[in-house]
């Protein structure tokens, strides 16, 4: 055991030197190694700052090569710019002497001038000193002897010029009315008061009347006509004095006949459709109109309330169709007579464009028409050319004489108007504008060339007992306000409607 733990001891002695002896060994290679590493870093080191040395140099080289180039321009410019100084010193100078020579000829000739004005003053003296009369005494005395001498002449001459140039303007006014009324003589016809619409088959005339009449008394009602069934093949008239009205069944039933499905709710949709319709027919001809003048920068309200005058008449003759003949002569005028053309043509076109609403508004319609062109911004000039054609304003230009007379000319030329067609129609605006205004009353509308006059009253305001005692004072005041050939029938339908949704 003795000899086995020497042994041990030994073995560890010999392992430790052993050790330590390879340590030392790779210490040494370690160091080696670094140092290589140290030379190698130290080598790539001087090679960069040679390359950095070398790339600073260029640099250096460059820069003062560019130095030189700028300094070279610098010198250039100055060079220019002090030659530039030289010459614009030079030519100060030259003006200055010139300015000079130019104040010195100023000065001769205001003293020539000054010499000759009071040469002129003497010799005037001298002449008045030998005439012993002043300038104004000469005057007279020589204006009254050429008088004297000549006084016969002049007459004459006078007399002579003034027949000669009335009889030259009189011609002259008369060719240019003869050529506007030659160039424009077209006839302007009002349309028929009532309108047929084709159906394909008579079965259809059962489907409109509907069963125990509802389907065309719901018509009736919601479009303000009155539809006339009768025996004639393939034909079904509606027949109403407001042509809007017309137009807009017409549309309505059109639809409602192409649709197939006749019935109270949907004839109040084909109609509320066909207002829609005709409200866009009433945009197109107010735009086709202007551009027809070749009135433009109208403002677009303008325009759609000018288009609303295509469904009005003034004694049997169409607005629009008016306003656009008007436009035309107004133009021929102003061109003959050297107005302005433009303004003519636009006053002409929107002289009568407050009939288009003077149904809904208080007022003349020369001055609903002023207040509609001022509240949309029209030309001054346009108003004030449009405002005169029946003398409610003064003639304050000449676009508002041309105006006037061109209106003279649509309107007076033989068959342009029917007067008996405008009372007819006033009549019947009459009638249910007297309808109207009782309080309860919906909707007036005046049927059977005014011979009936239906009335719809809103139930939650008039009962039955009311709407018997309306019908007789609207009978009355018909009786005491209006003139009118046989009897008017007064119907006053009172109508209540339960609708619910099953959802």
């Amino acid at each position: 055991m003795l000899f086995a733990g020497l042994a041990a001891f030994v073995g560890v002695g010999f392992g430790y030197f052993l050790r330590w002896i390879i340590s030392l060994g790779q210490r040494g290679s370690v160091e080696l190694r670094i140092k290589q590493m140290e030379l190698h870093a130290r080598e790539e080191a001087k090679k960069i700052t040679g390359e950095a040395q070398n790339k600073a140099e260029e640099t250096l080289k460059e820069t003062r090569i560019e130095f030189k180039e700028k300094e070279e321009k610098i010198k250039k410019t100055e060079d220019r710019l002090i030659k530039k100084e030289e010459f614009l010193d030079k030519r100060q100078l030259d003006i200055d002497k010139e300015i000079e020579q130019v104040k010195e000829k100023v000065s001769e000739v205001k003293s020539i001038k000054e010499k000759v004005e009071s040469l002129e003053k003497q010799k005037f003296n001298e002449l008045q000193k030998v005439s012993k009369l002043t300038e104004e005494e000469a005057k007279n005395v020589l204006l009254k002897e050429i008088e004297q001498k000549y006084e016969e002449d002049i007459v004459v001459r006078m007399q002579k010029l003034e027949n000669t140039g009335l009889e030259k303007i009189e011609s002259k006014a008369k060719e240019i009315l003869a050529t506007s009324i030659q160039r424009l003589a077209n006839s302007v016809s009002s349309e028929a008061f009532s309108t047929t619409v084709t159906i394909p088959s008579d079965e259809i005339k059962g489907k409109i009347i509907g069963k125990e009449g509802r389907n065309i008394k719901a018509f009736e009602r919601v479009s303000g006509v009155e539809i006339i069934v009768d025996d004639t093949p393939g034909l079904i008239t509606i027949s109403s004095y407001d042509s809007v009205r017309r137009q807009v069944a017409r549309v309505a039933l059109e639809n409602l006949i192409a649709d197939g499905r006749i019935q109270p709710a949907k004839i109040e949709e084909m109609v509320e459709k066909a207002k829609q319709e005709i409200n866009q027919i009433i945009k197109a001809e107010g735009e086709a109109a202007a551009y027809e003048c070749g009135v433009f920068n109208l403002d677009p309200r303008i325009v759609s309330i000018l288009g609303r005058l295509h469904f009005r008449t003034s004694y049997g003759q169409n607005v629009l169709r008016h306003s656009i003949e008007m436009s035309h002569i107004a133009g021929m005028l102003a061109t003959e007579i050297g107005a302005n053309v433009a303004v003519a043509k636009a006053g002409a076109l929107l002289h009568d464009i407050g009939k288009a609403v003077d149904h809904e508004i208080a007022g003349t319609h020369v001055e609903i028409g002023r207040r509609i062109l001022q509240k949309f911004g029209a030309d001054e000039k346009i108003i004030r050319a449009m405002e005169s054609h029946h003398g409610e304003y003064p003639y304050s230009t000449l676009e508002s004489y041309i105006v006037q007379s061109a209106d003279a000319i649509s309107g007076a030329r033989p068959g342009a108007r029917r007067d008996s067609v405008e009372n007819y129609l006033k009549r019947l605006t009459e009638l249910e504008a007297i309808a109207t205004s009782f309080i309860g009353v919906e909707k007036a509308y005046a049927l059977q060339a005014g011979r009936e006059l239906r009335i719809f009253v809103t139930p939650s305001q008039i009962n039955d007992l009311e709407a018997k005692d309306m019908a007789r004072n609207i009978a009355v005041r018909i009786e005491n306000e209006l003139k009118y050939p046989g009897e008017i029938r007064v119907v006053v339908i009172r109508e209540s409607r339960t609708i619910e949704f099953a959802r």
